[in-house]
């Protein structure tokens, strides 16, 4: 499939409210995962940032491919991102279907009056604090970097506040994984120095565990601590996607459950449509695979409402199934 027929596949990005903001920075790679000079013939899977119904969703297109015959787990590198790094960890430690049938089947069920299109479910206050939180951030800001200090300062303030904080949200990341061994694959999880605001990537050969990994990747309200260091959301590294990551490589499949939207000015350049134009620039093949226009009610501000896990899945699954013929070829 020619990658002028993607936009068939999904709408553009554009600028909305309530979205995990992007950060500009330099990509920090395994040197296991590196290419350079023209494009290798290798494929890159590129999982975005959304939640738990993201996550879901993530994990629900990835079983409706793998259905169809496409297993699109078998990339040579992975790029993971808050809850792209779980389904990231996760796909790399047990099968799609058996993910997928776990979501469905273990998450609460959906009460009969929940949010439907175009509604704010009962559980969402807490995202849209979140929300209100990061962008009076955001609006002082003078770029991406003082933006990134800014919430990392604001986050290190909230752990102090919230004392226990990363333990807690360690065993709950834990429970989420097969494993908590680094699998045997090219994997990128993405963080920010909460401290610094540099970006960080965490691989196999960081000598971070892989569950302290994921927990820093996810870590959007309070700073997660690993040792001396602590760490926010992988979102804020470049945006929801960071797909540059997968520079050089041949054929890139972007899965992004918040659309490639961002909340950041336009002008700073951290809009996934950017990245996919330099991919593209410098000789990828690059999809990109948005939630249809039925489940976008189940993300952003809705997108920590675990009762909307299973339809998340479902609504991916179902993607991933009609998908599948289209991406065939483009996967090789």
């Amino acid at each position: 499939m020619s990658t002028s027929t993607s936009s068939s596949l999904n709408a553009g990005p554009t600028t909305v409210p309530g979205l995990p903001a992007p950060v500009q920075s330099q990509p920090q790679v395994d040197p296991d995962t590196a290419v350079t000079g023209p494009a290798s013939p290798r494929r890159a899977l590129v999982l975005g940032g959304g939640g738990s119904t993201g996550n879901a969703w993530l994990i629900g297109v990835i079983a409706g491919l793998f259905d169809a015959g496409l297993d699109v787990t078998t990339a040579e590198l992975t790029v993971g991102t808050s809850a792209g790094s779980t389904a990231a960890a996760q796909l790399a430690c047990a099968t799609p279907t058996e993910l997928f049938d776990a979501i469905v089947a273990s998450a609460p069920p959906e009460p009969a009056d929940h949010v439907r299109s175009g509604r704010v479910g009962p559980g969402a206050r807490p995202v849209v604090d979140q929300m209100e939180r990061t962008g009076n951030i955001m609006n002082a800001s003078t770029d991406m970097a003082d933006m990134r200090r800014r919430l990392g300062a604001a986050a290190i303030d909230m752990a102090e506040a919230m004392k226990g904080s990363s333990a807690r949200w360690r065993a709950t990341v834990a429970t989420r994984l097969p494993q908590a061994q680094w699998p045997d694959r090219n994997i990128l999880l993405t963080a920010v120095d909460a401290r610094t605001g540099d970006p960080v990537i965490f691989h196999r050969h960081s000598r971070v565990d892989l569950v302290d990994a994921v927990a820093a990747s996810c870590a959007s309200g309070f700073a997660y601590r690993i040792g001396s260091n602590q760490y926010i959301d992988g979102g804020y590294r470049a945006n929801a996607e960071n797909a540059d990551l997968a520079a050089g490589y041949s054929r890139v499949l972007v899965l992004a459950p918040f659309g490639g939207r961002t909340r950041t000015p336009l002008e700073w350049g951290m809009h996934l449509s950017g990245q996919v134009d330099a991919l593209r620039a410098n000789g990828s093949q690059v999809e990109t695979v948005f939630p249809n226009n039925e489940s976008e009610h189940m993300f952003g501000v809705n997108a920590m409402d675990l009762s909307l896990r299973p339809s998340a899945a479902r609504a991916g699954f179902q993607q991933g199934q009609a998908l599948a013929p289209q991406l065939a070829d483009f996967w090789g």
